[in-house]
């Protein structure tokens, strides 16, 4: 049976890459296909898609800043959103209840209070897959976005511990104590080297010390799994770490999805209570964009983070199943739910995808703030009299810093989506900024004294650098481009969108440890 899951996921998530759309898309459309052909999820598929959810959180936890969350806008945001989706929704649902409408006729008030508190969260899972996909999980929107999850997981914890009457154990107080260990667990990990054992000790964290822990003194083990992370995000190896774990994390999701399709057979009722619950979905988008705008963000922020978080979540079917279990529901709407969540997805998939476009047509017609009201993070960028511009400061970007400014002096200035990159840069003396180079406001924002000569694109992700170099293309620009490329196609690609100078970095790595042992070794070789 597992041997059909694969070749299912594998044929499913190929013909959705290759129709442009994300893979996620194939392996929910695989697991309805197996679903109506008869397939059932199985012990093996559900405890991996489990472990590959905690896992995701865990690498969330290792890029999360827990200054973000205590920011008026991630905690008011998911607050206000929570309950304004929960009461418009309540209220929807009550039309539909007196109107007879499929099987909500029989339901009461608190029933279906519960049903739109269940579909007022959004989907942790796909967001940050999305966000990965797109290269910008750390762009502006991302991080609010995430912010906005790391909430509404919180407010998840808060009511599954209520609703079960679980109350965690009193062993559960000794989790106070987990910084104290934060210590030791940087020496381990600054010990693990860079190999398996890297890989390995990240899975006993996310999986052992984190979700194992929690699980063991009644709290939620996804939870443990995101705070061990946030725990070791200020280590210098926290990135290293969540990267040598991503290959088997997104094996692992695959599970997830596919688990989805496959956990409920869907029913004709069912598919028809689910259309209507796709209905409001508009609504709980709206409200997204609404509260984002009255934080000030720009128009881009607010809509790219609207499309992010249009989905309904997973955890509404763990609402769904504690509620039916608890005879508060009807075991048909949790078939409703399920067809719901994974429509939503599947609606949601596209969007995201045509985000940057969608953008451009609606900037025409949404109304932008004045420059000085704008949210800080959202503000005028003043490049001063720099004449060389580095978009992205990885490994790549900051040797590229050094090194330019070596040759041309204090002409040069970095520019950074991550704000903690940007700290750790300047402390270190270097100029950089904060902005989001994949942002088309990024560059009309831009204030520079000079014409800039030269740009560097050092992001990590092709997509991100080749989308900055067609917003680049489009506002004329006279100087040169340079861009780096992991892969053939992505070189050409950039070739073929007027990069003056494309440099696959795999290729020049090797050339150029070979002049830098030339300039310093000075072989004598006849």
């Amino acid at each position: 049976m597992e041997l059909m899951f694969i070749i299912a996921a594998f044929l499913a998530g190929y013909i959705a890459l290759r129709c442009k759309l994300p893979p996620l898309v194939g392996f929910l459309v695989a697991g309805f296909a197996l679903n109506i052909a008869g397939y059932e999820s199985t012990e093996v598929l559900s405890s991996l898609a489990d472990l590959g959810v905690t896992l995701l959180l865990f690498t969330i936890g290792l890029k999360l800043d827990v200054r973000t969350l205590l920011a008026k806008e991630i905690w008011g945001g998911a607050t206000l959103h929570n309950l304004l989706t929960t009461g418009l929704f309540t209220l929807a649902l009550l039309v539909l209840k007196q109107l007879g409408i499929g099987m909500m006729a029989d339901m009461d008030v608190m029933q279906l209070a519960l049903m739109a508190f269940a579909l007022s969260f959004s989907s942790t899972v796909f967001a940050i897959k999305a966000l990965q996909e797109k290269g910008e999980l750390n762009a502006t929107y991302g991080t609010l976005a995430i912010g906005i999850l790391v909430m509404q997981d919180i407010f998840a914890v808060i009511f599954l511990t209520v609703s079960t009457g679980k109350v965690p154990e009193l062993t559960a107080l000794g989790l106070f104590a987990l910084p104290l260990l934060r210590p030791s667990l940087f020496k381990i990990l600054d010990r693990a080297g860079h190999g398996e054992m890297l890989v390995l000790y990240g899975v006993f964290l996310a999986l052992v010390a984190g979700a194992g822990l929690f699980e063991a003194v009644g709290m939620k083990a996804d939870l443990g799994a995101l705070i061990l992370g946030m725990m070791l995000a200020a280590h210098p190896k926290a990135s290293e770490l969540s990267k040598s774990l991503f290959n088997f994390k997104e094996l692992l999701l695959v599970c997830f999805f596919l688990n989805i399709g496959l956990s409920e057979e869907p029913t004709v009722d069912g598919f028809l209570m689910a259309l209507l619950l796709l209905v409001l979905l508009p609504i709980k988008g709206i409200l997204y964009y609404v509260i984002f705008n009255l934080f000030k963000y720009r128009v881009r922020t607010s809509l790219l983070g609207t499309l992010t978080l249009f989905n309904y979540s997973e955890f509404g079917l763990i609402v769904g199943g504690l509620a039916y279990n608890m005879g508060m529901l009807p075991g048909s709407f949790l078939v409703a739910i399920a067809i719901a969540v994974s429509l939503s997805f599947l609606i949601a998939a596209p969007l995201n995808s045509m985000g940057h476009r969608l953008y451009k047509d609606a900037s025409k017609w949404l109304k932008e703030f004045e420059p000085e009201q704008l949210n800080p993070s959202d503000r005028l960028i003043d490049l001063g009299d720099k004449q060389i511009m580095i978009l992205g400061m990885g490994r790549i970007g900051s040797g590229a810093y050094d090194e330019l400014v070596s040759r041309y002096g204090e002409h040069v200035i970095g520019v950074e989506a991550r704000e903690d990159s940007v700290e750790y840069h300047r402390d270190k003396g270097r100029n950089v900024i904060h902005g989001d180079a994949t942002d088309p406001d990024f560059w009309a924002r831009v204030i520079s004294k000079r014409n800039t000569k030269l740009i560097l694109l050092a992001m990590p992700h092709s997509h991100a650098n080749t989308f900055a170099l067609e917003q680049i293309k489009e506002r004329n620009y006279q100087g040169k481009i340079a861009a780096i490329a992991k892969y053939s196609d992505d070189e050409e690609q950039l070739q073929a969108l007027g990069v003056d100078a494309a440099f696959n970095i795999y290729n020049e790595a090797g050339s150029g440890f070979a002049r830098h042992v030339c300039d310093h070794l000075e072989p004598q070789i006849k």
